[in-house]
């Protein structure tokens, strides 16, 4: 049964992280036939990540209340109906709308899969189990470009909506009559995070009983703080600071941000419980998160636009730079994760992500006449195996921490960090592009997002602990 909840777990994660990763390769081909140019792309890339960002809080409260494999259900078929939407879009503005809705069911998938596993595994098993998720779907993140940049090259950049549907079924197969353990008595959850009379789980991974509140007032907050603050941050830089379609949009959105930390330190059914965040490594880990994820949202997409728009690479050229990635991810992610189940993550989360930063640091090199070989496959090396060390003990210590009562909220409170940093760092490409990407700007941007990693490296070494948590899942 564990090995088939992995599996699930994995494909689940696969799906929408392999088309987070396959749309930046196609982007050129996008803007080219729908017309937009790099807003067109910034909002088909935003798009997502904003309805994955704002959404992913309450899949988390959802997949705790409702039950792990009812709400991964429904997040594949929302994300498999939207994925056709795109698949025949017919305007910029259809596809980015499609593109919005396919977020919104990948913010069920991601919680979901990760609670199975820590709802299922303990131990230094569930830091195997989360490091073998880990490498898979990395390997789907790294490898989409290869896949996107075929499909773009010699079919149409549609396909690559369309072939979500394979993994997509093949879940739901493995979905069927699948049945969760009840939580064991040991993970119950400390007072200061649960009430001590909370309803124990039932075998499908909810609170048995009547389902509780879901704060549908939190998500509104997030939703529009998140939507006006990226809104304005993308536009900015067509329109500028002075434009009321974009001061407006940025100022209503910081309120209603604030109000939504408000209300989740008031509310009695938190989708955010703010008091996970005094949990040392889960409110550490996260800030960590934002640095390294941010670094690796912006370096991924800029990697893909400068080798196709300024390098002159073919679509299928540039997503095979991914390959030397994804394959480093693949081998070397489950032994780290092995690693720091065993002796602690603090190590490997303050070195990985400064070897991911001197990666990108290498790739400062890049200039006219470019050489790939020279310039930037080293630098790839590098980050890959940073990459490795980092990832798996991330989530590791940041999910050992919470509660197994709370681990699918946990894991979204966790996903949400990633996607949103990533969100504002994308939002923000322009302004550190200067507005065009060539050699100067490249190298430019290489250098913020090693500096981005190195951040989450030092968050990491002053903060992150080897002991466990109190109520947590080691």
């Amino acid at each position: 049964m564990q090995r088939r909840v992995l599996w699930v777990a994995i494909l689940a994660s696969f799906v929408a992280f392999l088309d987070g990763a396959i749309v930046n390769v196609a982007l050129p081909a996008m803007a080219r036939e729908l017309g937009g140019g790099i807003t067109t792309q910034q909002w088909v890339v935003d798009a997502y990540l904003l309805a994955l960002g704002s959404l992913i809080l309450i899949a988390g409260s959802l997949s705790d209340t409702f039950g792990r494999v009812r709400i991964l259900r429904a997040g594949l078929l929302i994300f498999g109906a939207a994925s056709l939407a795109c698949a025949v879009a017919p305007t910029g503005l259809l596809l980015i709308l499609a593109r919005c809705v396919q977020g919104s069911g990948a913010a069920l998938l991601v919680p979901s899969s990760l609670a199975l596993i820590t709802s299922t595994f303990s131990g230094p098993a569930q830091a195997k189990a989360i490091g073998s998720w880990t490498a898979w779907t990395g390997t789907a993140f790294l490898a989409g470009p290869l896949l996107g940049g075929l499909l773009v090259d010699f079919a149409s950049w549609r396909y690559i909506f369309a072939i979500n549907v394979l993994p997509i079924a093949a879940t739901l197969l493995l979905l069927r009559g699948l049945v969760l353990p009840v939580a064991a008595s040991k993970n119950a959850l400390p007072m200061n995070v649960l009430p001590k009379n909370a309803p124990p789980k039932n075998d499908a991974g909810a609170a048995a009983g009547s389902p509780g509140r879901v704060d549908v007032p939190g998500a509104l907050l997030a939703s529009v703080g998140l939507a006006g603050t990226v809104f304005a941050l993308v536009e900015q830089d067509r329109l500028g600071w002075g434009n009321p379609a974009v001061v407006v949009p940025f100022v209503v959105g910081l309120a209603a941000l604030a109000v939504f930390l408000w209300w989740e330190n008031r509310s009695s059914a938190p989708m955010m419980p703010l008091a996970l965040f005094r949990i040392r490594n889960f409110g550490v880990g996260n800030m960590a998160t934002t640095f390294i994820y941010a670094g690796a949202s912006l370096g991924g997409l800029m990697m893909v636009l400068f080798l196709q728009e300024v390098a002159g690479l073919p679509a299928a050229l540039a997503g095979l730079a991914s390959m030397p990635t994804a394959v480093i991810l693949l081998l070397l992610s489950g032994p780290f994760g092995t690693l720091a189940g065993k002796y602690g993550p603090r190590l490997f989360m303050a070195v990985g992500p400064i070897v991911a930063g001197s990666g990108y640091l290498l790739m400062a090199t890049a200039s006219h006449p470019f050489n790939f070989w020279l310039q930037i496959l080293p630098g790839l090396l590098v980050f890959s195996v940073g990459m490795s060390m980092t990832v798996a003990p991330l989530t590791a210590a940041i999910l050992g921490a919470v509660p197994t009562r709370q681990s699918g909220i946990g894991s979204a409170i966790n996903n949400a960090v990633s996607r949103v940093a990533g969100l504002i760092a994308v939002a923000l490409a322009g302004v550190m592009l200067g507005g065009i990407l060539d050699f100067g700007s490249f190298r430019r941007i290489v250098v913020i997002t090693a500096c981005m990693f190195m951040g989450g490296g030092i968050v990491s070494a002053l903060g992150i602990s080897n002991k466990p948590a109190a109520g947590g899942v080691h």
